[in-house]
């Protein structure tokens, strides 16, 4: 059996990062869907939301487990005995980090593979931090996430006191 994880901060899940799971679920006999809990990034929801909205994303998704981790990414496949890493690309400046990643996971253990899968042509422009941006300027961001995704951003940025100065960036205002 080879388990792979696909790992990430999910500050939100968004379509992109679906897309990449559910092609994954064609490739390995299990796919790992890991959220990370303390990248060194400024975070819009806490640890448990995000793990709570991952985890209802795939709840009726065959072969995908949800799970929270921290620590080296490595560390934590060695730890649930994934022989695989699964990384998403999008842009060229993606695959300068992606590579970079890759390289240090390899040097720390040799054994486990990243494997990166183009995304799909209508995800190449999504990201977290532009379904943040969009959402937090009142945008709508429906086409971009899940419903269930929707709603608590939306609640987020509502309980948050000037959540648009706060996570808003001149990019999407211009």
């Amino acid at each position: 059996m080879i388990r792979a994880l696909f790992p990430a901060t999910f500050d939100p899940i968004h379509n992109g990062h679906i897309d990449i799971v559910m092609r994954a679920t064609k490739l390995f006999d299990e796919i790992i869907v890991a959220v990370y809990d303390r990248p060194l990034k400024s975070l819009l929801l806490p640890p448990e939301e995000r793990l709570s909205l991952v985890q209802q994303t795939f709840k009726d998704v065959k072969k995908t487990i949800v799970t929270g981790y921290s620590g080296l990414t490595v560390d934590y496949c060695k730890e649930i005995d994934a022989q695989v890493v699964v990384r998403g690309l999008r842009v060229f400046s993606d695959f300068e980090y992606e590579f970079r990643m890759a390289l240090s996971n390899r040097e720390l253990a040799p054994g486990i593979e990243t494997i990166a899968l183009i995304t799909s042509k209508e995800h190449t422009f999504l990201s977290s931090t532009t379904v943040r941006e969009i959402a937090s300027l009142g945008g709508d961001v429906g086409g971009m996430v899940p419903p269930h995704v929707k709603i608590a951003l939306t609640k987020r940025f509502d309980e948050l006191e000037d959540g648009k100065a706060r996570f808003a960036t001149n990019s999407l205002r211009d």
